[in-house]
């Protein structure tokens, strides 16, 4: 998975946050608030997002409204895959990855890891 440009990030992190549809003038507004951008240059960007599949979209009157696809975290969990992939041992990658954890994204892990034991072990 290609990381998302800067302005990609910027639109999609808007759409998670939000937690809802949006249209490009909200999102142009929000952004207009910090810095100035065109309308035409997010809806461009948008649309762009909208054909890579990472937005959903259906009219409301004249307007699209945009949602995500997918949420912040698995677009995260997609880069580690992929950043593991990089690596030609991927268990030493893991273990590196590991190292760097805190206590409490370690307690996360190892939560993680019991709820897929179980899961598998009842699919079995």
């Amino acid at each position: 998975m290609r990381r998302l440009g800067d302005l990609e990030a910027e639109i999609m992190d808007r759409l998670w946050t939000w937690k809802r549809p949006a249209t490009v003038r909200e999102i142009v507004d929000d952004i207009n608030k910090k810095r100035p951008i065109a309308y035409t240059t997010v809806m461009t960007v948008t649309n762009i997002l909208y054909t890579k599949g990472w937005l959903l979209r259906g009219k409301q009157g004249r307007a699209w409204l945009y949602s995500p696809v997918r949420s912040r975290e698995a677009y995260a969990a997609a880069l580690m895959e992929d950043g593991l992939g990089e690596s030609k041992d991927r268990p030493a990658a893991l273990v590196h990855f590991i190292e760097n954890m805190s206590e409490e994204e370690l307690v996360a892990l190892r939560k993680a890891l019991q709820n897929v034991r179980r899961q598998a072990e009842a699919e079995s």
